[in-house]
């Protein structure tokens, strides 16, 4: 036995640099992780039960705050908008990549080109892209002038002074914005599925159309379940392109303002209302909680 064990190698022993050095290298993303995100958590969950103001810490009032933000019409205004913002752009989001992802797939140059045009958005800021199209949509900007010159239109379209005008071309914005990110996404997922089922589908006379519903759309299933949540998230969330398109006013007479706009206002500021934005804080992850549950209840029910 004493020459069987001596003949095994022995494992190094390993100093306590080694053993602690993959956590040094960690601790730092932790560290800005704890404070940053768990702690300014906890501290809006606080602050929420609070009457706290930017300047003065404030003390307990229950749930006073929420009582208020029910009865603040603008809270169910931006309610609305957010609303309407999910249920308008998170569709697109989820079908208009994949679409975009099964017509650039390929290893050609062009399509390299396609791909690299459509992300090209994504890496712009927000407020870039936002400024772009504030000009492009302005009354004397160049979509207005074309229809103009056109003699398609006689009065330039009130792209950015109309309340409901201004939500959708925000929605645009917002697509056109995604689109290049989800669509990366789903060129991921497509290079999962086997060429051989497209080419079986084929020989039995299945179009393009055929193909894409009943083979690539099921590929890629749990891939628009992520995008969808992810869509999801981010349009009940939206802030820099409304922001940007109404130059920070919300829109006329702030009818436009979304929930991250009332957050903003309220919680920024020398008259911050810190506890009331809080308060609102938590209604929006309530509600976004919601939305994510029962998509996922959805998708299993049409699963099974």
């Amino acid at each position: 036995m004493k020459k069987l064990e001596e003949g095994k190698p022995r494992k190094p022993k390993r100093s306590i640099g080694t053993i602690l050095a993959p956590y040094l290298f960690s601790f730092p993303a932790f560290a800005i992780v704890f404070v940053f995100v768990v702690i300014a958590a906890l501290n809006t969950f606080r602050l929420a039960f609070t009457d706290s103001t930017l300047l003065i810490p404030g003390k307990f009032v229950g749930f006073q705050n929420f009582v208020e933000v029910f009865h603040d019409e603008y809270f169910w205004t931006a309610m609305l908008n957010s609303t309407l913002y999910v249920v308008c752009v998170v569709p697109f989001m989820v079908i208009l990549p994949l679409i975009l992802a099964n017509l650039v797939r390929g290893n050609s140059k062009i399509m390299g080109f396609f791909r690299t045009a459509f992300y090209t958005p994504v890496v712009m800021s927000a407020v870039v892209v936002g400024m772009i199209w504030t000009n492009l949509l302005d009354s004397k900007g160049l979509i207005n002038s074309i229809l103009e010159t056109t003699r398609i239109i006689k009065h330039p379209i009130p792209f950015l002074t109309d309340r409901w005008l201004i939500l959708f071309s925000a929605m645009f914005v917002t697509i056109w914005l995604g689109l290049g990110y989800y669509m990366v996404i789903y060129l991921t997922a497509l290079a999962n599925i086997d060429d051989a089922l497209y080419e079986a589908a084929s020989l039995d006379g299945a179009g393009p159309v055929r193909q894409f519903v009943s083979i690539t759309m099921p590929g890629v299933r749990s891939t628009m379940v992520l995008i969808m949540m992810l869509s999801t998230i981010a349009a009940f969330r939206v802030f820099n392109e409304i922001y940007v398109l109404t130059n920070g006013t919300a829109g006329p007479g702030g009818e436009d303002i979304t929930m991250s706009m009332l957050i903003q206002q309220q919680g920024t500021g020398i008259q911050a209302r810190t506890g009331y934005a809080s308060a609102i804080s938590l209604i929006v992850l309530a509600v976004v909680g919601t939305m994510l549950i029962v998509q996922q209840i959805v998708q299993k029910r049409g699963e099974d």
